[in-house]
């Protein structure tokens, strides 16, 4: 299976967390990542909430994410009043969604580790009952 199909494959099992809720929308955006306007992964929503929502996969300890990817997705969410987050799923373990000031920042990343995300990440009913 291609990088690019896990990622999709990704992708839906979180919008298939959202609507099993029966009060949360959910959506893939087309194109995210590979057209020049930003754009989340995924949008997701209810009657109080909009949340713009970019999604990474791991096997090994550390989630890597690019300055650019942040830097569009905070854009994406001022133009919106969406809540940006990024959800990370690292080898058998459940989602777990961090806000992007509770990453860490390097040089040329936004960084975050299993051990990050246990502490800071909250889970997916966390998430949805904010």
């Amino acid at each position: 299976m291609s990088q690019k199909q896990k990622g999709c494959n990704a992708e839906r099992e979180i919008i298939h967390l959202f609507w099993n809720t029966s009060e949360w929308t959910a959506c893939r955006v087309a194109g995210s990542g590979s057209i020049k306007y930003p754009a989340p992964d995924i949008l997701a929503a209810n009657i109080y909430r909009k949340l713009a929502i970019e999604c990474k996969t791991s096997k090994s300890k550390y989630q890597y994410l690019e300055k650019r990817e942040i830097t569009e997705l905070l854009e994406f969410c001022k133009k919106t009043n969406a809540e940006p987050w990024i959800a990370i799923k690292f080898s058998r373990s459940d989602w777990r969604f961090i806000q992007i000031q509770d990453l860490e920042e390097t040089e040329k990343h936004y960084t975050a580790t299993r051990e990050l995300l246990e502490k800071k990440g909250i889970l997916f009913n966390t998430l949805r009952n904010l």
